[in-house]
């Protein structure tokens, strides 16, 4: 996690739970978003698109796959801050 990623942890974490509708005690770093906290692959589009706004990057769509949980957010994010 960079140091700009766990600075946010706390709003990462707010827009995870906020878009997937789910409880902040559900979301840890490595429940999955589909198997375990029920999201389709329209939350994680929304998830997506949201995270976009709220940081001011651009996520490229080739790293979509790894958004699976709260871990491979905090490794997208942090990359793509680090190109932004």
């Amino acid at each position: 996690m960079t140091p700009l990623v766990a600075e946010r942890a706390g709003e990462i974490r707010s827009v995870v739970c906020r878009v997937l509708e789910v409880d902040d005690a559900a979301v840890t770093e490595t429940a999955l978003f589909v198997d375990e906290l029920g999201a389709d692959s329209m939350k994680l589009l929304e998830l997506l698109a949201n995270l976009e706004i709220e940081f001011d990057v651009e996520v490229d769509e080739s790293e979509f796959p790894r958004l699976i949980n709260l871990q491979g957010v905090y490794d997208v994010l942090g990359a793509a801050l680090e190109t932004r």
